[in-house]
């Protein structure tokens, strides 16, 4: 198949997401007031805890507010990778188009691809609109930011972390529940990848828990690039580990999905939920 059709198809994927949204208008309202009082949160909470101690702990001498704000917009990323793939499963079962979509020619990367398109645009929209509150309201800085780097980290991180979600869609098909180890994954990441704490406040052996998860160095990387402007050479580190994240776990995921989608079309329980 040739990269313009791929893209096509990719594209019309997204164009269904976004007709689906444009029904309910008022998600968007929703989102901004989600959004506000999140930020809020965060705020009033960081001007409770802020001590000499936690400054100390904190990377590049931010304030709390700053680090936990970033922590808790990017760590969505990784959560929604987990639900996408899973959601969209449910919804063409529910519809009854889940057989047609994976009989069709469309190949399972280009599907998994444009089913990942809207989500993580809106989920874009929705961290720019969390930073932005933050700035307009609390004083969130972005004066030394560096956004190019930003964006590369996110990109890298999206692809380690649809991996993740590509997984819990196999087992999904298999068993027909969500699996019980998104749930302990999603716990472990949110106790030690430093979405709200640095994960220097952890014992050693939580830290190097905290470093075989990808969002760890997502985290780590961003606010790097948001907080501090770290330049891409001081960034590197961390998104070549986010890039042998995704190496190894792209194929491994795509290659389970794939065993389970044959093995329920052999049992017949393909649309089995």
């Amino acid at each position: 198949m040739s990269p313009a059709r791929t893209l096509r198809k990719v594209l019309a994927c997204f164009r269904r997401d976004l007709a689906i949204a444009r029904s309910y208008r008022g998600a968007f309202l929703y989102e901004l007031l989600e959004a506000l009082f999140g930020v809020a949160t965060y705020y009033y909470l960081s001007r409770f805890v802020q001590s000499e101690e936690l400054s100390r702990v904190l990377p590049g001498g931010v304030d709390y507010f700053a680090f936990a704000l970033v922590g808790v917009a990017f760590y969505d990323y990784m959560t929604v990778s987990f639900d996408l793939f899973e959601d969209n499963l449910q919804q063409a079962r529910q519809n009854g188009t889940l057989e047609a979509l994976l009989v069709t020619e469309t190949s399972l990367a280009t599907q998994l691809a444009g089913a990942c398109m809207y989500p993580f645009l809106l989920l874009a929209m929705r961290t720019v609109v969390y930073l932005a509150w933050g700035v307009l309201l609390f004083g969130f800085p972005v004066g030394e930011a560096n956004w190019s780097a930003a964006l590369l980290v996110l990109l890298v991180s999206i692809a380690s972390f649809a991996a993740l979600g590509v997984l819990s869609a196999a087992h999904l098909l298999l068993f027909k529940k969500g699996t019980p180890v998104r749930w302990a994954f999603l716990g472990v990441a949110g106790l030690v990848s430093g979405m709200i704490y640095p994960v220097s406040v952890l014992p050693d052996w939580l830290q190097v828990v905290a470093r075989f998860l990808p969002v760890t160095w997502s985290l780590q990387a961003m606010r790097g690039a948001l907080l501090e402007g770290a330049s891409f050479a001081a960034l590197w580190p961390a998104i070549q580990v986010l890039l042998l994240f995704a190496a190894v776990l792209l194929p491994i995921a795509l290659g389970v999905f794939t065993w389970a989608l044959r093995r329920t079309r052999i049992t017949g329980t393909l649309t089995h939920f």
